[in-house]
């Protein structure tokens, strides 16, 4: 196996930066600023967006579906098709009998 080929796999310590909220996870990342949590020093790595600051987490931004998805799909799918220009049907060519040929 070769040597120095894998990153070094350590416990980070990531900050939430908008709300403070820190947790510590194994990972390969490499940082060179360090903070003390919990008296234990880590590598600290800032993040924008954690479990404690996101919308979809904290349930201060809930989205409500009033239709279903299949009406919805429906809906806009018939709309289409009511906007497509309407093919005008080609004129056929009149159908010729064919005659057969009587063998001698």
């Amino acid at each position: 196996m070769k040597k120095n080929l894998h990153p070094n796999y350590r416990d980070v310590l990531f900050v939430d930066s908008s709300t403070g909220f820190k947790l510590v996870c194994g990972s390969a990342l490499e940082t060179k600023k360090t903070e003390t949590f919990e008296g234990k020093e880590y590598p600290v790595c800032h993040v924008s967006v954690s479990s404690s600051s996101h919308p979809f987490f904290t349930g201060s931004n809930k989205f409500i579906d009033t239709e279903g998805r299949v009406d919805k799909f429906l809906k806009k799918y018939a709309k289409k098709q009511q906007e497509q220009p309407v093919e005008e049907k080609k004129e056929e060519k009149p159908k010729t009998k064919r005659i057969k040929k009587k063998k001698k």
